[in-house]
């Protein structure tokens, strides 16, 4: 089995929404819905229109980190968030009591309540999507025009993932917490 991870090279970010989008498109989720798998947080540039300072401006990809000790897969009463034979998080909707408990668990605020289904409903990596027809990316990965999202097997040393993460500095959200999140952010 694979253990799958991401990595973000977030300064590369212009906050096209592509990911956002092919993130909808694959799952399903109308395109003017607020909530959704995936999103870019940041700031806007500084200055008043149409004198903006364009490098003051940063963007941050996020999803659900998937974490190797994620705090909604121990809170949940039903087990209905569990981890799959390749270390990603998921959600079983048949399981899935509407509780709320994963959400307020999960401190990278990446679940949110899928009103046509009435559960929770977060990030899969495109398990239940593309790997499952035998894909090696993600929609988000696969539609970034700036190559921010490089999606792989952390367990194959030869995989573009785990080579960036070799080769390059990188950090994690909320470290400190203990989460083992298996986002890092290049820098």
């Amino acid at each position: 089995m694979a253990r799958y991870g991401m990595a973000l090279d977030y300064k590369n970010c212009i906050n096209c929404k592509a990911c956002e989008v092919a993130c909808k498109e694959e799952n399903g989720v109308e395109l003017g819905a607020e909530k959704h798998r995936i999103w870019v947080g940041g700031n806007n540039p500084d200055g008043q229109w149409p004198l903006l300072d364009i490098v003051s401006a940063s963007f941050l990809p996020s999803q659900c980190q998937q974490c190797d000790n994620a705090p909604c897969e121990e809170v949940c009463p039903t087990h209905a968030t569990y981890y799959d034979d390749n270390g990603v998080v998921l959600v079983d909707a048949d399981k899935c009591i509407l509780c709320s408990y994963c959400i307020e668990a999960c401190p990278y605020d990446a679940r949110y309540v899928d009103e046509r289904t009435m559960t929770i409903d977060k990030c899969t990596f495109c398990s239940d999507t593309r790997l499952a027809r035998g894909e090696t990316t993600t929609a988000c990965q696969n539609t970034c025009p700036t190559k921010v999202r490089t999606f792989g097997d952390l367990d194959d040393y030869d995989s573009e993932i785990s080579e960036l993460l070799r080769t390059r500095d990188h950090f994690s959200l909320k470290s400190n917490l203990g989460t083992n999140p298996k986002l890092f952010y290049l820098t």
